[in-house]
């Protein structure tokens, strides 16, 4: 049986945690910053888990992906 090809971005961008859910960077903070507040910006920075149904979809792409 062959191996299944792993999806390099998503595996760049997704990482499990300590207990085995997905975790995702969180979206908003790479420009217009100044106008958004220090307790914001700060949320944005936390990793975030992946949502039941996304979440299927990257399992598949990257079936091999580690903490």
């Amino acid at each position: 049986m062959p191996k299944i090809r792993t999806h390099k971005g998503t595996q760049k961008r997704f990482r499990l945690s300590g207990t085995g859910k997905l975790l995702r960077r969180g979206a908003f903070q790479s420009h217009m910053l100044e106008h958004k507040s220090a307790k914001r910006k700060r949320g944005y920075a936390q990793m975030h888990a992946v949502d039941k149904g996304s979440a299927k979809s990257v399992r598949r792409n990257a079936p091999y992906l580690k903490g």
